[in-house]
């Protein structure tokens, strides 16, 4: 047994990912599926496209490697978090799409239940916003427009789940989930560890279709030989950012990741009860280990690197997402401009739903490198936002932050990073920090790894961004921000508001 085998499902593509016992990659596989924008702020994936994208990765890192599957001690599941998918339990084939946590169709749901006063009993039972990222509005949405559906759930007939639930329910026939994901779905009870009666009701979901709650280490059930030509244990499943703060070894309280991904994601580890928030970030189950559960304050940025793609395919002035940086580092700063890369409604701490990406401070000199760098510097003001936040909420000082996610490559940013946070920007030497979370909470639970310290001391710094902007500058610079944040802000509010 040589190897763990992670699994990492993400909302553009899927990974398959080889570790060995120092939690070094070995070798990785990744494909990309189809997105579906049926209309606008619909987002929807095909879940067939997801289990056979990340199937055929899972096959092709161990066919190119010649590697058996008996060399695989245990699979670690990860996913893209509340997309939220429902399919039949007799056939395992899907209802319809699955509608993927960028989706803002149900914005007016949140409306109608916010206006009901039911936001404060959300917050209380499940530590989220109320939102239309959030699974629950989303499955309320499917049980009542996919005909037939109510009534097929309301016989047992249908199952619901994340990615992760349906990943599993694929290989093994086991309908499960972990904490960490039920934590996203907005009917998770943080406190009670349970799927909450008052919630299902508020939402309209029967009981029956929700998948049972197991540890994120622990033997879950085996992969049907079918799939790799002998069953392997699945033994660890994490939503993608919980399980990039474990695999940066973000194990105690205070400790901080940042992950720069399509969206960025910013995780503190909070300890071991549910932290309170009154800087509107989110608590969230960290991960369950035997009996134990860590909780984390999240902050969710929803446009990161997709800011990137967008000035790829939506603008057309880079051929890749790797040319932003040289286009940025042409001019020595953003002649002014600012972005606020509101696409699809701003996340913590402002949670606008009806806000749009802006652009201000053009002038007649503007050329394509500003708004490049403009870009890449809105994804650094974005954090900065949320580390704030947590600082207030968590009142315990941040000595670091450990960066990872594919624009964590990206010195431009991570030096800029720095400056704003006045805090040291850490990047790893393993950035696959996601996939790699998911394996160590496999290895764990079937003694791949002997504990939590081992880990902890395989974390390598590849390179540390020392913050080099005095404090008056960067207090400017936020408050420039926080003007530019205020012009994207409520911009498509419906006319009947």
């Amino acid at each position: 047994m040589r190897y763990i085998l992670a699994l990492d499902q993400g909302t553009t593509s899927s990974r398959a990912i080889l570790f060995d016992r120092q939690g070094q990659v070995v070798r990785i596989a990744q494909q990309e599926y189809p997105q579906h924008f049926p209309q606008p702020g619909w987002v929807e994936h095909d879940p067939l496209d997801i289990w056979n994208s990340q199937l055929a990765c899972a096959r092709r890192v161990l066919a190119d490697g010649g590697i058996d599957a008996c060399e695989v001690a245990a699979i670690g599941i990860t996913n893209q978090r509340e997309t939220t998918v429902v399919w039949d339990r007799a056939t395992s084939e899907p209802l319809c799409h699955a509608i993927v946590w960028q989706d803002r169709r149900t914005a007016a749901l949140c409306d109608d239940l916010r206006a009901a006063g039911k936001a404060p009993l959300i917050q209380r039972k499940t530590g989220l916003e109320l939102d239309a990222y959030f699974s629950a509005t989303k499955l309320q949405w499917l049980l009542t427009h996919v005909p037939g559906a109510r009534a097929r759930a309301e016989r047992g007939e249908l199952a619901f789940g994340t990615v992760d639930s349906w990943l599993t329910y694929k290989l093994t026939g086991r309908h499960v989930t972990d904490a960490s994901n039920a934590a996203r779905t907005m009917l998770f009870n943080i406190n009670s560890l349970r799927w909450d009666p008052e919630l299902l009701s508020l939402f309209g979901v029967p009981a029956s279709m929700l998948p049972e709650v197991v540890p994120s280490s622990g033997i879950v059930a085996d992969a049907d030989p079918a799939w790799f030509g002998r069953a392997i244990p699945i033994a660890g499943i994490a939503g993608d950012q919980q399980a990039a703060t474990f695999g940066q070894a973000c194990h105690r309280r205070g400790m901080v990741k940042n992950t720069y991904g399509t969206g960025c994601f910013m995780l503190m580890h909070a300890g071991d009860t549910p932290p309170q928030s009154h800087n509107r970030l989110l608590a969230t189950v960290g991960w369950t280990v035997g009996n134990h559960t860590d909780y984390l304050l999240e902050g969710s940025v929803f446009m990161g690197g997709a800011t990137v793609q967008w000035l790829r395919d939506g603008l057309g002035i880079i051929k890749q997402s790797a040319d932003v940086e040289a286009l940025a580092l042409s001019v020595p700063d953003s002649g002014g401009v600012m972005l606020v890369p509101a696409f699809v409604g701003l996340g913590a701490p402002h949670w606008d739903a009806y806000a749009r990406g802006t652009i201000v401070g053009m002038t007649r000199g503007t050329t394509a490198a500003h708004i490049a760098r403009a870009a890449v510097e809105a994804i650094a003001y974005q954090s900065a936002e949320l580390l704030a936040a947590m600082q207030k909420d968590a009142a315990c000082v941040v000595h670091e932050v450990r960066a990872d996610g594919g624009a964590a490559r990206n010195d431009l940013l991570m030096q800029f990073q720095a400056d704003l946070l006045g805090v040291p920007v850490v990047r790893p030497q393993v950035t696959e920090t996601t996939a790699l979370g998911a394996a160590y909470l496999a290895g764990l639970a079937v003694g791949f790894w002997s504990s939590r310290d081992e880990i902890a001391a395989q974390w390598k710094s590849e390179r540390r961004f020392e913050p080099q902007l005095p404090a008056a500058r960067r207090d400017e610079m936020m408050a420039r921000w926080s003007r530019a944040v205020a012009h994207a802000r409520a911009w498509a509010v419906p006319e009947h508001h």
